[in-house]
């Protein structure tokens, strides 16, 4: 997902950054959001959290549950924080989801919530297996050998 340089409407709100340390990511997708009006008026000033949120598929829907959008203070018709969220992906997207859910391990996890370059708000889920404690080690040495790699290369040149 490459951030166009020339684009003003696209904007990332919320990132969740423990997801890729905590899952292993298959596979991703985009997917459209339900909002209220003061939802997407609280995200227009940057007030959201999906670190502990999930996605699950239930009676044929996909919901979003436990993500956390700030109150919009001059909302008239106020929103709840925590409300579960409907998820917009085709049906084709929705039935590969639940086959791979399905499975042993897998879980749809939030990624990114954005403003495309149209304005409208999506999310990026992945679906993803969750790690072992070992393989979060391996990952974490990987990462910490890629930066003294880069620290020798810097200063040998």
């Amino acid at each position: 997902m490459a951030k166009p340089k020339e684009n003003p409407n696209y904007k990332v709100i919320a990132d969740n950054r423990r997801a890729r340390f905590d899952y292993a990511i298959e596979d991703d997708l985009e997917a459209g959001i339900v909002l209220q009006g003061s939802e997407v008026k609280s995200l227009r000033e940057n007030s959201a959290n999906i670190t502990e949120c999930y996605a699950a598929v239930e009676d044929g829907e996909l919901w979003l549950v436990n993500s956390y959008i700030a109150p919009y203070n001059r909302a008239m018709f106020p929103h709840e924080e925590r409300r579960r969220r409907k998820l917009l992906v085709s049906r084709k997207e929705l039935s590969r989801l639940w086959n791979d859910t399905q499975r042993k391990g897998m879980t749809i996890v939030p990624l990114v919530l954005y403003f495309n370059d149209k304005g409208k708000v999506k999310m990026k889920l992945g679906i993803a297996k969750g790690k072992k404690i070992h393989d979060k080690r391996e990952t974490e040495a990987k990462r910490d050998w890629g930066r003294q790699k880069q620290r020798l290369l810097k200063n040998a040149g």
